[in-house]
């Protein structure tokens, strides 16, 4: 059994099969996805859907993609819904350097704020970091007393392991599948299973079996064969460590 510990199954571009894709998901051995919000206008919709059936957990956060349509008064909102909803994870939030028009400073704002209450809360946080790992570092060291993965991880060994000195986990998904992805599958070789977590980030980031097409929770066995193929361990020990990982992180029930 798996757990996919990112998949934005509230997407729209899931809206006309989304039964569809959480049974191929559970037929697949996906019998939990952790789903996080990307804007405050998404919550109510994303609460609905994991409402749909067992195994679907909510995190809710603003991410830094959705920069124009975040506003001040959304992170008081944000200390609202946790309060009343109290899901698994503050997030998706994070800071992206990579797409052009994005703020830093702003980014900086939002991001802080949400990290103080992942803090205040005690809740791990789900971090986006696209070429700003190092800033990343800096503002979980600053705040302090966090814990949480950085999904879709993209950086380096070194990031790598400053993160797993502060407690941090790192999230591995479709790209590792890819053979060009030279450094990050000699991370997914190397890595300490303790801090590894699988994800889809579905609806994208396919895997290279279905390159440019939509992506499903369903896929997420192809990621963990891939890493078990790196490691040359057999796919159930990947399985076995990483849920384990996932139900420690974001306290979910023992399957």
């Amino acid at each position: 059994m798996l757990v996919d510990s990112h998949c934005h199954l509230d997407a729209p571009e899931l809206d006309h099969d989304r039964a569809a894709v959480i049974a191929r998901a559970r037929a697949a051995g996906v019998t939990r996805q952790i789903v996080p919000a990307v804007e405050a206008a998404s919550w109510p919709a994303l609460r609905e859907v994991c409402a749909i059936e067992e195994g679907l957990f909510a995190a809710y956060g603003l991410h830094p993609m959705y920069l124009s349509s975040h506003r001040p008064d959304h992170l008081p909102a944000l200390r609202e819904c946790i309060e009343r909803e109290r899901p698994v994870a503050v997030g998706e939030c994070g800071l992206d350097y990579f797409v052009e028009g994005l703020d830093p400073t702003e980014q900086q704002r939002y991001f802080d704020g949400q990290l103080q209450l992942a803090r205040e809360f005690e809740l791990p946080v789900i971090v986006h970091a696209r070429r700003a790992v190092d800033a990343v570092i800096a503002s979980i060291k600053r705040v302090g007393k966090l814990q949480g993965v950085v999904h879709s991880f993209s950086g380096s060994s070194e990031q790598a392991r400053q993160l797993w000195q502060l407690g941090f986990m790192i999230g591995l998904g479709g790209p590792v599948t890819y053979e060009r992805a030279n450094r990050l599958r000699g991370l997914a070789a190397t890595m300490p299973l303790d801090y590894l977590l699988l994800e889809t980030d579905a609806p994208d980031q396919p895997d290279s079996g279905i390159r440019g097409q939509r992506n499903e929770p369903a896929r997420l066995p192809v990621v963990c064969e891939t890493i078990a193929g790196l490691r040359g361990v057999p796919a159930e020990d990947i399985a076995l460590a990483t849920t384990r990982n996932a139900e420690r992180l974001f306290r979910l029930p023992a399957a």
